[in-house]
C-alpha cells in the first residue's frame, strides 16, 4: 500500500520536477528493520521516485561504520538530505504527517543551495564561531512543528557552522525522559538553550546567538 497519496504525489511532483541540482536522500536502516525503518524507507522509495534529480541511497546503521560516522548518524531511522555539499540536516524518525512538508521543502532548498531567510537573519548568523546543534523534537500530529524544523534545516543550509536535526519522539522515547519534553515542538540548542513552541524566524535566530553565548561564557 503506498504511503503517499495519489493527490499528495500531484501536489509536490510539481516542485520537485523543477529542482535544478541532484539531492541525495541518504537513508540509514538495518537489516532486520523497525517498524518506523520500513515505513522510512518505503516513504523515501516513493519520494525519490517524483524527480530524476533524487538519487536514494541506503546504509546499514550496524554494518556501514564509516558511512555511520561520517554523517554523525546515532539512532534510526535516520535520513541526510544532501546536495552540493552536507549542510547537516538530519531527519531521525519517519517525516510523515506534517512533517512530510518540511522534507520537501528542504529537498528544494538544498538543490538550490539557498533559502529564503532574511537578509537580517543571514547576517546575523556569520556572527557565529563555533560549531551549533540544534535539535527540534517533533510528532506527526502536531501542526506547528513545521514551522520549527523548516526555520532549523534553513539556518543549517545557510551556515556551514549549524547542524539541524528533525527528532520524532514518538520513535525515540528515551529522548522525552532526557530532554524533559512536555510540549512540542521543543527545540534544544547545543544543549544549553531550549524553548517550546514555533518561534518566530528572528526570536529563533536570537536564541541560536544566544547558545553561542553561553557556549563561550561571553559575547559573540
Amino acid at each position: 500500500m503506498p504511503m503517499i497519496e495519489d493527490k499528495v504525489k500531484e501536489q509536490f511532483s510539481g516542485l520537485l520536477g523543477k529542482l535544478t541540482e541532484e539531492v541525495k536522500l541518504i537513508f540509514f536502516t538495518q537489516e532486520i528493520e523497525c517498524q518506523f525503518c520500513q515505513q522510512t524507507r518505503q516513504l523515501l522509495e516513493e519520494v525519490s521516485s517524483l524527480s530524476d534529480k533524487l538519487k536514494l541511497n541506503i546504509h546499514n546503521f550496524v554494518l556501514d561504520k564509516d558511512e555511520v560516522k561520517k554523517y554523525g548518524i546515532d539512532k534510526i531511522p535516520a535520513t541526510v538530505v544532501e546536495g552540493k555539499v552536507d549542510y547537516g540536516i538530519r531527519f531521525y524518525g519517519i517525516p510523515a504527517g506534517y512533517e512530510f512538508t518540511p522534507l520537501i521543502d528542504c529537498i528544494a532548498d538544498v538543490s538550490r543551495g539557498s533559502t529564503d531567510l532574511s537578509a537580517q537573519s543571514k547576517k546575523n548568523i556569520t556572527a557565529l564561531s563555533q560549531p551549533v546543534h540544534i535539535q527540534v523534537f517533533t510528532n506527526p500530529t502536531c501542526p506547528y512543528c513545521p514551522l520549527a524544523v523548516r526555520v532549523a534545516h534553513k539556518l543549517a543550509i545557510e551556515s556551514d557552522l549549524i547542524r539541524a536535526d528533525m527528532v520524532e519522539t514518538v520513535e525515540f522515547p528515551h529522548l522525552i525522559q532526557k530532554y524533559h519534553i512536555s510540549g512540542i515542538p521543543k527545540v534544544v540548542i547545543n544543549e544549553k538553550v531550549e524553548f517550546v513552541g514555533a518561534l518566530a524566524e528572528e526570536a529563533f535566530v536570537a536564541q541560536v546567538i544566544e547558545s553561542q553565548k553561553l557556549q563561550k561564557g561571553g559575547s559573540v
